[in-house]
């Protein structure tokens, strides 16, 4: 796989892009890129072109986090003023407002269903589980402390939440702290699994391979990308390349490579059989803040995306084959 640049809009918002994610495609339209801003607004862009073709208000902070129902209908955004704000992707209008006290979001993702909304809860070291069809709070999964901590130890603190995955099977739920730890939860049965460790600073992002539901990757402060087998407990492979903060990580539809983004500038491609950096792209001026490969399908498209936004409030769209 290799990416080459395709497009770059300047000034997509009008203050730093600190989330993007794809709307799945639907019978009647191709996928959408979703972003949301510090500017307090999230918006929706065309498959290819990226050109604007809405744009949601309503927050009063900036927007941290999106997320797309697998059905490619409606969408969710979570804002530094403690909501969460569900809409109807193609009318862009308001269906459910979730309340969440301050610094309870960071991460959301629907399962693969798209009956459950999985939130990172922030400052509560848990995440939260909304149910989808009613907009109701239906569990709250509690990040247990490390073994070996004392009562008294001050570290407890730092299970702050930052981030969320939900395996392909939808059957488990990772969470990373800020701590460097990583929890793995049995949806199903409510259950705390175990921890994966590795990392020693926050980690910001995680995402399951497609094609493997055992196997996880993490991206952290430490700069590093890591490459874990949830069932087996295991870190398989540690891999290096940036400079700074590790901000995001995507997998490509095929399960074949990841895409990172860093607040090094750059989005890194990196090879799985090859366990490396097989490409570094520099189209953004300042921290990349999510990377995200396009889900395949929908009316018109063929070839690969990925898309990155960043603090220079830029969008740059890139095609793989």
């Amino acid at each position: 796989m290799k990416l080459a640049g395709l497009k770059s809009i300047e000034n997509a918002h009008d203050d730093s892009v600190w989330a993007a994610t794809w709307v799945p495609a639907t019978d009647e339209r191709p996928p959408l890129l979703l972003t949301g801003s510090l500017d307090e607004t999230v918006r929706l862009w065309s498959s290819d072109e990226l050109t604007c073709q809405a744009t949601n208000t309503g927050h009063c902070l900036g927007v941290v986090s999106v997320a797309a129902h697998p059905s490619g209908v409606i969408a969710a955004s979570a804002s530094l003023d403690s909501f969460v704000r569900v809409f109807d992707v193609d009318q862009n209008n308001t269906i459910a407002t979730l309340e969440a006290p301050p610094s309870e979001v960071w991460q959301m993702q629907f399962d693969p269903k798209g009956t459950t909304l999985a939130v990172a809860g922030g400052g509560s070291a848990s995440v939260k589980l909304w149910d989808t069809a009613e907009w109701k709070l239906i569990a709250s999964l509690s990040i247990p402390r490390p073994e070996g901590l004392k009562p008294s130890d001050k570290s407890g603190n730092k299970k702050f939440v930052l981030s969320v995955a939900w395996s392909p099977d939808g059957r488990q739920l990772a969470c990373g702290s800020m701590d460097g730890t990583i929890s793995i939860f049995d949806v199903p049965r409510a259950k705390f699994l175990h921890h994966l460790e590795g990392h020693f600073m926050p980690v910001r992002s995680l995402v399951y391979s497609p094609v493997d539901a055992r196997i996880l990757f993490s991206g952290s402060d430490d700069a590093h990308v890591h490459v874990y087998d949830t069932e087996g407990k295991s870190l398989i492979n540690a891999m290096s390349g940036h400079a700074s903060w590790v901000l995001s990580v995507d997998a490509s539809p095929d399960g074949a490579a990841i895409a990172t983004g860093s607040s090094d500038k750059t989005v890194r491609l990196w090879d799985l059989k090859m366990r490396a950096a097989v490409q570094t792209l520099s189209s953004h001026t300042d921290q990349v803040w999510a990377v995200a490969f396009r889900p395949p399908g929908g009316p018109g498209v063929r070839a690969g995306r990925l898309a990155s936004v960043s603090d220079d409030k830029s969008i740059s769209l890139y095609d793989y084959s």
